[in-house]
């Protein structure tokens, strides 16, 4: 008779109980803890709720704009021939802007420049004094604590060194966090756009930029232009030669051409491709991101707070 051997079954994996454990305890742990994942989760939803309610809408205008032939080097008299032609002639003419396109855009974010902006424009109530805007008439509304705007003046509290009426300093720190200037570096579109909560002054900021800085960039040319036909023309009085005269001549038609286009050409150094229009849906805040952040969160918190109860061991109390 043949004596058989039963197979004992296979001892189960240690490793497999105790992560079976683990689970359950976790599982025990989330369930006990229920009602504090739903209460702190509902917390910090209806904040991020109330919160992103608060929040103002903010509009987007821009415009898209191109490099002239000018901010190519091409205006100022054209300065490289220029350079060639008063090198025959045996002067040396100082040398100018190669990319003024870039230039103006320096100068768009320039401390200097947003101030004058500023100040001519009189922004500053619409910027800093902003409470909201009508819809039906298109008019901002401004903070009663902060301007008067019947008497146009400055009420607010302000702790040094700050003063009741914005600085200059102040006022281009706000514009600047409004203000966006870029490039496109394969194509050398440039964008100009501005965030307000009023769709109209949006735009009509972005227009008032576009017109300043054409104008600011056409004041140099011309400057610089009439300073080089001043230096020409004080250098005619010394030549001699035939062939150094016809330089000269050459010289100040170009420079006399650069003023005569300046003068001419209103989008000197941007040509406008797509211009600014009045916004008719605001591009912040993302409400409904602003809203999953917070729940997110708040389930977190809630697991965070789970866990601590479990392991200083007064988790039933708080369930």
């Amino acid at each position: 008779m043949t004596e058989q051997h039963s197979t004992p079954n296979p001892p189960r994996h240690p490793q497999l109980a105790d992560d079976e454990i683990d689970l359950r305890e976790l599982f025990r742990i989330l369930w006990q803890g229920k009602w504090i994942i739903i209460a702190v989760s509902f917390v910090f939803t209806v904040g991020s709720v109330l919160y992103a309610i608060s929040l103002p809408n903010i509009y987007q205008a821009e415009a898209k704009l191109a490099p002239t032939k000018e901010s190519q080097g091409g205006g100022m008299g054209n300065l490289g021939q220029l350079g060639g032609l008063a090198s025959l002639a045996g002067v040396s003419l100082p040398r100018g802007q190669v990319d003024n396109a870039r230039i103006a855009q320096e100068i768009l974010r320039s401390r200097a420049f947003l101030a004058d902006f500023a100040e001519r424009r009189n922004i500053a109530p619409d910027l800093i004094a902003i409470e909201g805007w009508d819809s039906t008439t298109g008019k901002v509304r401004y903070d009663s604590s902060i301007f008067n705007s019947n008497t146009q003046e400055w009420i607010r509290e302000v702790t040094p060194p700050r003063q009741k009426t914005p600085s200059s300093w102040e006022v281009v720190d706000e514009l600047r966090k409004v203000l966006r200037v870029s490039d496109d570096p394969n194509t050398g579109i440039v964008t100009l756009a501005i965030e307000h909560q009023s769709p109209f002054v949006a735009k009509q900021w972005v227009d008032w930029l576009l017109r300043d800085i054409n104008d600011e960039m056409r004041r140099r040319d011309i400057e610089e232009a009439k300073n080089s036909i001043a230096y020409i023309e004080r250098e005619i009085e010394h030549a001699k030669l035939t062939t150094t005269l016809e330089v000269y001549s050459s010289l100040l038609e170009q420079q006399t051409q650069t003023i005569m286009l300046a003068n001419v050409r209103p989008e000197y150094i941007f040509r406008i491709i797509d211009p600014p229009v009045v916004p008719e849906e605001h591009s912040k805040p993302a409400r409904t991101i602003i809203v999953l952040i917070g729940i997110a969160l708040g389930v977190l918190f809630s697991l965070a707070l789970i866990f601590l109860a479990n392991l200083f061991g007064f988790l039933h109390k708080l369930s």
